[in-house]
């Protein structure tokens, strides 16, 4: 399971509302190839899943994740900061043996 804060689940629902995407769409996690330490993270929004995808909602937010990505992410808890050093969302992926100073790529 995957799991927004509300922080970050009010992000994403902010985010939706000023792209003016339809209420049922769903935020698409995953793990691609890349970054400093091998792997990263991604997040983009979708409206429709493959057969093989697994859905969690947290705090009011579809999630979307492909069977792979979710054996790097399993437990993985999303924030998001807005603060002096800048905003993003933060991955706290208990999976992650090694991370990226950044900490958007991570080696597993």
């Amino acid at each position: 399971m995957i799991t927004l804060t509300e922080k970050a689940a009010a992000e994403v629902k902010r985010l939706i509302q000023a792209q003016e995407l339809p209420e049922e769409v769903g935020l698409r996690v995953g793990v691609r190839g890349g970054g400093c330490s091998g792997l990263s993270y991604s997040l983009n929004f979708e409206l429709e899943q493959n057969e093989k995808d697994r859905v969690f909602h947290s705090n009011g937010i579809k999630l979307i994740v492909d069977t792979k990505s979710l054996l790097y992410l399993s437990g993985t808890t999303v924030d998001y900061t807005d603060g002096l050093n800048g905003s993003g969302f933060l991955f706290n992926n208990p999976n992650a043996t090694q991370s990226c100073g950044c900490g958007s790529s991570f080696s597993a």
